[in-house]
């Protein structure tokens, strides 16, 4: 990577600067866990991870600051929010290559059922492993649980096959999405650091699960009662 001088730092500064409350404005009535503290969370992460791997920090906290701003959860459709970020991009920022590689980063980066092509730059593996990172452990259990909540979803519903239910149908139950995703992203982490992270996290998760059925079927009162 090559070494930016201050004038360039501070101008990257700057268009972070920028991009933050502008992201702040778009996400403030999110509900779904897609609010700003989900891509606070992301940034820091990318930043984190891009030190540990040599990737270029602007370029990944600047994608994970809008990545959120083009999800077509959030928008009328996909290539409606891709070109939101574009528009608001080409406004702020001179570099095109910049934009190029914050744009493919963006618009290929998110799970889609694990249907999207490997990323292909350093710097898209770092952003996509930060997002896939926030969807673990503590934080991504209650993000599952809030999402699930704002589509009107159940929680559980034992013995209920959604096997055959196309990745982003409505109808299936929060602790499927566990089955369906959050399980097997331990497994697709990218680089080394953030497959230490996930490591950690996804155990949370595997123990959640556990306690979760436990409480569920009653065993636990049973449990104490045997003790």
């Amino acid at each position: 990577m090559k070494r930016r001088t201050e004038q360039q730092e501070a101008m990257m500064e700057d268009i972070i600067q920028k991009a933050e409350p502008y992201v702040q404005q778009q996400l403030e009535h999110d509900h779904s866990g897609h609010d700003w503290w989900h891509i606070d969370r992301v940034r820091k992460l990318s930043v984190e991870i891009a030190a540990k791997e040599g990737a270029d920090p602007f370029v990944c906290e600047l994608s994970a600051l809008l990545h959120d701003v083009a999800d077509e959860k959030l928008n009328e459709s996909k290539q409606a929010g891709l070109d939101k970020v574009e528009q608001w991009l080409h406004l702020h920022v001179n570099d095109a290559d910049v934009i190029t590689h914050v744009m493919t980063i963006i618009a290929t980066m998110s799970y889609n059922g694990g249907q999207n092509p490997p990323m292909e730059t350093l710097e898209g593996q770092v952003v996509q492993d930060a997002d896939r990172l926030d969807a673990l452990g503590a934080i991504g259990i209650a993000r599952t649980f809030m999402y699930a909540g704002s589509k009107g979803s159940i929680m559980h519903e034992p013995g209920q096959d959604y096997s055959q239910y196309e990745y982003r149908a409505a109808g299936k139950s929060a602790i499927y999405h566990f089955y369906e995703k959050l399980l097997k992203l331990k497994d697709l982490m990218n680089t080394p650091y953030a497959r230490e992270l996930a490591e950690v996290r996804h155990q949370w998760m595997e123990m959640y699960l556990e306690q979760f059925y436990k409480e569920w079927n009653v065993n636990d009162i049973q449990q104490n009662r045997g003790g």
